[in-house]
């Protein structure tokens, strides 16, 4: 048996420290588990350039990066909350009923694919246009250079 007594600490840590001024400010969403799960398609559609410099700026620091990648970090909270409030602002009845069913039913998507239909259908409608679809893996773009990416292409071209 220990002789020693468990210790809890049982207090919130809050830094003060102030962010420096290269790092915007953004509002975080506030949003629960089932709202997000709702529109993560959408998210993810529009929000993928944001999220692909993210995890590169995550991946060049080793995984690290707290700091260094603030930045971008903020700029996929910026997104997320912009893909929410179209959403909101247009099809909200379709995204609470789809959001409720899948808080109901325990995130089961199969559950809720009555609701989702409804939701995908009023957000093609109404936030997606013809013309700009949401983005596939053939139409990429890099927002951010990879140097040693720059580099490689560089030896593969003159070789």
């Amino acid at each position: 048996m220990a002789a020693r007594q468990p210790r809890f600490n049982q207090q919130v840590l809050i830094d003060t420290t102030p962010l420096p001024d290269s790092i915007p400010p953004v509002k975080e969403i506030g949003a629960t588990s089932a709202p997000l799960f709702s529109a993560a398609y959408f998210i993810g559609a529009r929000c993928k350039p944001y999220n692909d410099d993210f995890m590169h700026c995550k991946t060049l620091a080793n995984g690290k990066g707290e700091i260094e990648c603030l930045k971008e970090g903020r700029k996929v909270t910026r997104c997320a909350a912009s893909v929410l409030e179209d959403i909101n602002k247009h099809c909200l009845t379709e995204f609470r009923q789809h959001w409720e069913c899948l808080e109901n039913y325990n995130q089961q998507l199969w559950n809720c694919r009555r609701p989702e239909r409804r939701l995908n259908k009023c957000v093609f409608d109404n936030l997606v246009s013809p013309q700009n679809p949401p983005r596939h893996y053939s139409q990429e773009t890099q927002t951010s250079i990879d140097p040693i990416l720059t580099y490689i292409t560089y030896i593969a071209m003159m070789s």
